[in-house]
């Protein structure tokens, strides 16, 4: 888009803001962010007050370095359902159950459980067993693979915060029921990118899933694969189903602006 001959100073020099803000994962400090956006400390600190106050943006209590704020969360969840988020996903999920010849699946986070938004089965009727989740169900998020990886993104405060509001229920013997372990467990998925429901919601059923970033980075969905266990299999996920999830998850990702180039420069 052009730049308009109007434009409002305050509100291009909050844009700069955002923009570092974006790529500063750990934060940044009120000298380092006043450099990067060349203005002076001052001016930066009163934008920055005036952003915090509406919590756009927020500053960690012990190294006080800014960081993007949760409003900007809220607008990015109205975003999408201004965009339709299944409508984007479909097309892409299709693929993969075709791909796969299993179940795809689109889940958000609400709370502490996840939300089936959409479901595409596989057209291949010679596979017998599926997938049993409806669009509409929820599960808990800590025992399956779209909630694991969408917790995986949360802001270590976020988290705690939820986690005492989680129903640990041993569902199966493979379900994480302790909140410290679950806190470990995450820690891998943020690492890998994706998360395994290894019949950890029921027995019997395995799933891979890979979260959906907006804009900004943030994981706002996630797309999975589920199916029985006796073919999806621990082998199975290594070798190929992780990376088809993580791609479809890629795909689209990008088509809510997500750049990936741009965040590995972090």
């Amino acid at each position: 888009m052009k730049k308009p001959s109007n434009l409002i100073q305050t509100i291009e020099r909050m844009s700069a803001i955002f923009d570092v803000l974006t790529f500063s994962s750990k934060g940044i400090s009120l000298g380092d962010l006043s450099k990067k956006v060349n203005l002076p400390k001052g001016t930066t600190h009163r934008i920055l007050s005036s952003l915090m106050y509406f919590d756009f943006v927020r500053q960690d209590s012990t190294t006080r370095n800014y960081s993007l704020g949760f409003k900007l969360m809220e607008l990015g969840s109205s975003l999408l359902e201004q965009i339709n988020l299944r409508k984007e996903a479909e097309p892409t999920l299709h693929v993969l159950s075709q791909k796969t010849k299993e179940t795809a699946y689109l889940a958000i986070l609400d709370g502490t459980e996840v939300v089936y938004v959409e479901k595409i089965e596989s057209e291949d009727n010679s596979i017998g067993l599926r997938a049993t989740s409806k669009v509409g169900q929820r599960n808990l998020a800590n025992c399956c693979s779209l909630g694991k990886v969408l917790l995986a993104d949360l802001p270590e405060q976020t988290l705690n915060e939820l986690l005492p509001d989680m129903h640990f229920i041993q569902k199966t013997e493979n379900t994480i029921a302790d909140p410290s372990q679950l806190k470990e467990h995450l820690s891998v998925v943020r690492n890998r990118g994706y998360a395994i429901d290894d019949e950890e919601s029921e027995r019997g059923i395995r799933c891979v899933a890979a979260p959906v970033r907006n804009e900004i980075g943030l994981a706002v969905a996630a797309v999975s694969v589920s199916g029985p266990s006796i073919r999806i299999t621990r082998e199975k996920i290594q070798e190929r189903l992780k990376n088809d999830v993580m791609t479809a998850a890629l795909e689209i990702s990008k088509k809510l602006g997500f750049r990936p180039e741009a965040f590995s420069r972090q």
